[in-house]
């Protein structure tokens, strides 16, 4: 069946225009005016945004913690609400197997089947013992062109230290697979924690302390460095500070390939956040930590400038009641980790579009079209473009609303942004052309998401 889409007000990364889409058989196929007389059904957009369908980039779903897990696939309805319709989730390799058996594991036990919207995958690497490192070059034709290693957490399965970085750098760089790094000094981390609770602070205040800008400046600095002696491109993943930013923009300017991202969560919420009574604190527990204004300012600087290039939600959705209270006499046993797709294209476009820090070209640059680059899914994604994937949200700019977990398909018993205003409304969300949302509400179908493979070079090797 042929769908047209008309009398909207097109939005792309590159221009904004009044016209119409046509699709058939779940890809765009013409771009035009009055194009009536060639679709079997059609949806009137007259005052409504068109946009693509968001890429979120950084999402958990299997992530554990000390034997809690997060919501899985089966909350990624809330994704699809929140106008995004491609995920990618972060696999933690499994002890003694390689990053790709453990990615389709997963994908085939736990995704398909199960999935509301379409998505892919990264490696995280937690067994160097595996001859992980020689498996790189493999990742591409997989599908898996993206691995992530965490410089954090120390003593956890998934920290890596220096020499796993550049081992996975010099391995990726001549078959086009990305690194990403989550970017924190684990040792410092380590001894902070620890100077906190021998002086009895355990609240969830002090994860921030623990954790302050300097901790995440220093790694994101040494880990540039890692890859500049590896010849390497870099992605940073959750940018959150200042100082980190100026480094990334500081090997920008030397022509090395060092990207990163920022969340919708380090614009919005502060370390303050952290010190709310009854333990409320530890429902934003987070790592990086949440920060201060001057941080936040300048995030919306980077994003504006093109510092910084995607927001991610790093959507991770643990309970606040049974979960969060594992750390309630010590703030290192609260699961880090807050829930966010369902709010992240919303609260970008409240608090960046309607308050003129960004335009709304800028915004389908941060959360689709961007994104999908990054992760090599551009061939069918994060674009409205002929012969791309009608995957298509409709956004109404005249209805406003207040955030409450009530009316929240995330599966978890708060949310982030709780009682915060949102101007305009996701009122339609098309998925390869089938609609899954109406009116703000799901109406698709379990398991209608589909796997798409990313393909290697990303665009964090554009410069090479």
């Amino acid at each position: 069946m042929s769908l047209l889409i008309k009398n909207g007000t097109i939005v792309t990364a590159y221009d904004e225009f009044k016209g119409d889409i046509l699709v058939k058989d779940g890809k765009i196929v013409s771009i035009g005016e009055k194009l009536d007389s060639m679709a079997e059904e059609v949806i009137d957009a007259e005052g409504k945004f068109v946009m693509p369908g968001g890429v979120d980039q950084h999402v958990h779903f299997s992530f554990d913690f000390k034997g809690e897990k997060v919501r899985g696939f089966e909350t990624s309805n809330a994704a699809a609400v929140g106008g995004t319709t491609t995920v990618v989730e972060f696999v933690n390799q499994e002890k003694g197997k390689g990053l790709i058996d453990t990615i389709d594991n997963y994908r085939k036990s736990e995704v398909e089947g199960v999935a509301m919207v379409d998505y892919a995958f990264h490696g995280i690497i937690t067994d160097t013992s595996t001859g992980v490192f020689d498996e790189i070059e493999k990742l591409p034709e997989a599908g898996y062109p993206t691995v992530k290693l965490f410089m954090a957490y120390k003593g956890m399965p998934f920290h890596s230290d220096d020499a796993a970085l550049a081992k996975a750098l010099q391995k990726a760089k001549d078959v086009g697979v990305t690194i990403m790094v989550h970017a924190e000094n684990a040792d410092l981390i380590d001894m902070l924690q620890k100077d906190c609770i021998e002086e009895g602070n355990y609240q969830p205040y002090y994860h921030a302390v623990s954790r302050p800008p300097m901790v995440e400046v220093e790694a994101t600095e040494r880990a540039i460095n890692i890859a500049k002696a590896m010849g390497a491109p870099l992605y940073i993943v959750h940018v959150s500070t200042k100082g980190a930013i100026d480094a990334i923009v500081r090997a920008q300017s030397q022509g090395l390939s060092i990207y990163g991202e920022t969340c919708t969560h380090y614009f919005l919420l502060g370390k303050e956040n952290l010190a709310k009574e009854n333990f409320e604190g530890a429902k934003y527990v987070c790592s990086p930590a949440l920060r201060e204004q001057d941080d936040r300012d300048y995030l919306w600087k980077s994003v504006k400038n093109g510092w910084l290039n995607a927001v991610s939600s790093d959507h991770c959705g643990f309970d606040w009641k049974h979960q969060k209270h594992m750390g309630e006499k010590d703030f290192r046993n609260i699961p880090n980790g807050a829930p966010g797709m369902e709010n992240r294209l919303g609260m970008l476009w409240t608090y960046g579009v309607e308050t003129g820090k960004i335009t709304r070209s800028e915004f389908v640059n941060l959360v689709s079209t961007t994104p999908a680059r990054n992760i090599g899914l551009d061939y069918c994604k994060g674009h409205i473009g002929i012969g791309y994937d009608a995957d298509i949200i409709l956004y109404d700019p005249k209805q406003k609303s207040i955030v409450s977990n009530e009316n929240s398909l995330q599966g978890v018993d708060y949310n982030s942004y709780e009682g915060m205003e949102q101007i305009g409304k996701v009122d339609k969300v098309l998925l390869r052309g089938e609609l899954i949302v109406d009116d703000g509400k799901y109406i698709g179908k379990k398991g209608q998401g589909k796997f798409i493979k990313g393909k290697p070079y990303g665009l964090s090797y554009k410069r090479f």
